[in-house]
C-alpha cells in the first residue's frame, strides 16, 4: 500500500509540474516587426486633424510559465480644440507570447468624453480560459487575439499568394465576447498619402450584423505590399462625414519602408 501510494503521488507531482511548454502552443513565423518599432497615426476628420494614435512594441520581462512576451501598447487622444467638446484618451496595452504572439494579458483605460472602461484580462490558453478581472471567467479556442494584438498577429499572415476574394479568419475576445475577424483582400493599389505614395494591398472587413458599419465598403484599409506589412491607411464612412487613420510618423522598423515610385 505504501509503495502504490508514493507511486501514485509522484505522478500527480509530476502532473503538477506540467508546464505550458508542455503544451502545444501557436507559433508564428514573424518577419514584420521587432521591439522598438514605433507607429504614430493622425485621425483626420475632413480637412482636420482630430487625434492621434501611436503604436509601440516593447521589452518586458514579464514571463507567463517561463514564455518570454512582446509589450505592446497603443494611445490615442483627441488633438486641439476637438479636446473642448470630446476630449478622448484612450491606453490599450497586450503582453503577447513572443513566439506565437497571442495574448497572455491585455489592459484597456478608455475615457472619451467622460465614458470610461476598465478592463483587465487574464488568458490562460494552457486551460482554455480568459478572467475577465471582475470574478468571471470565459472558454476560448488557444491563441485567441485581443483588441492590441489582432493588430500586430496579422501582421505576421502571408499575404504573398493571395488572390482577390481571399478572406482571413480568426479571433478576438472582445468586451467579454469570442468575435470572428473576417478580412477580404481586395487588390493592389497605389496609396497617397501625406507621407509619399506606397505599393498597398486593400482589404476590406466583412461586417457582422449589429456591428456600427452597415457595408462592407463602409471601412476599408490599405497594407504595405513590403515585409513589414503596415497598416497605412483606414478609411471609414460615418453618418456625417468620412474620417482618415494615416500614418505620419514611423522608427524602429525592422524592413525599410519603400515608397512607390
Amino acid at each position: 500500500m505504501k509503495t502504490n501510494f508514493l507511486f501514485l503521488s509522484l505522478i500527480f507531482l509530476g502532473l503538477g509540474l506540467i508546464s505550458a511548454d508542455s503544451i502545444s502552443l501557436p507559433s508564428v513565423t514573424n518577419t514584420s516587426f521587432q521591439v522598438g518599432e514605433k507607429l504614430r497615426y493622425r485621425v483626420t476628420y475632413g480637412f482636420v486633424d482630430a487625434g492621434e494614435a501611436v503604436m509601440e512594441v516593447k521589452s518586458t520581462s514579464k514571463k507567463t510559465n517561463g514564455r518570454e512576451m512582446i509589450h505592446l501598447k497603443g494611445t490615442g487622444r483627441t488633438l486641439g480644440g476637438f479636446n473642448a467638446f470630446y476630449k478622448v484618451h484612450d491606453v490599450y496595452e497586450s503582453y503577447v507570447d513572443k513566439k506565437g504572439i497571442f495574448p497572455w494579458q491585455f489592459v484597456r483605460r478608455v475615457d472619451e468624453g467622460g465614458y470610461k472602461v476598465n478592463q483587465d484580462y487574464t488568458f490562460k490558453h494552457d486551460s482554455y480560459k480568459v478572467d475577465n478581472g471582475e470574478g468571471k471567467e470565459f472558454k476560448i479556442p488557444m491563441g485567441i487575439q485581443d483588441m492590441v494584438s489582432a493588430f500586430y498577429y496579422a501582421r505576421t499572415l502571408d499575404f504573398k499568394n493571395m488572390k482577390k476574394g481571399d478572406v482571413i479568419e480568426f479571433k478576438c475576445f472582445m468586451d467579454d465576447e469570442i468575435w470572428p475577424l473576417k478580412i477580404k483582400f481586395v487588390g493592389d493599389e497605389v496609396i497617397h498619402i501625406r507621407k509619399g505614395k506606397f505599393n498597398c494591398k486593400k482589404f476590406v472587413p466583412i461586417m457582422q450584423k449589429g456591428r456600427y458599419f452597415e457595408n462592407d465598403s463602409d471601412l476599408n484599409f490599405w497594407v504595405t505590399n513590403d515585409e513589414n506589412r503596415i497598416p497605412i491607411l483606414v478609411r471609414a464612412k460615418i453618418p456625417v462625414g468620412t474620417v482618415k487613420l494615416h500614418l505620419v510618423e514611423w522608427e524602429g522598423l525592422k524592413h525599410e519602408l519603400n515608397k512607390a515610385k
